[in-house]
């Protein structure tokens, strides 16, 4: 199933020339406004999802890009021993693995990850988020989807 890295490559590629036209068209905090609930805002997250540790003194750094890394390597394992029959679970484990991958690239070179889509309501913004973090929780989804529905039914043997 390593067939499924060139929907990884996709999303890695997305991410990445996303990121790099916002932080090259916007300032840090520039806001572009888009639609009445959707801006473009260039923003800097040093933490994990919704700026968790983010005043966390640097280390944080590390040990989220060591934790995705780990990750990385066992969605890799897990997408070259599914069966072939298996494609949402691959397309799941594809996604998140760009998506991780995307965001560990921004943290070994930047320090933090680079976010510039931001929904709202009203004055109740969304944190903001990119292109990686988009694949990551699509990707969690169809795996929530997959473990709930696409489940094998097992046979129950008469004696």
């Amino acid at each position: 199933m390593l067939k499924w890295l060139w929907l990884t490559a996709v999303i890695f590629v997305l991410d990445v020339g996303t990121k790099v036209w916002a932080s090259s068209t916007l300032s840090l905090y520039e806001t572009v406004p888009i639609t009445p609930f959707f801006n473009i805002v260039l923003a800097h997250n040093s933490g994990a999802a919704f700026s968790f540790l983010a005043d966390a003194g640097g280390w944080q750094r590390w040990f989220f890009t060591v934790i995705a890394l780990v990750v990385s390597v066992v969605i890799t394992v897990w997408l070259k021993r599914l069966p072939d029959n298996e494609k949402l679970q691959a397309v799941a484990l594809a996604s998140v693995l760009g998506g991780a991958l995307g965001n560990v690239l921004d943290r070994v070179m930047h320090g933090y990850v680079v976010d510039f889509l931001d929904f709202y309501y009203q004055e109740y913004h969304w944190p903001a988020f990119n292109v990686a973090d988009m694949a990551i929780v699509l990707g969690a989804v169809l795996l929530i989807w997959h473990s709930l529905f696409c489940q094998p039914k097992k046979s129950s043997s008469s004696s």
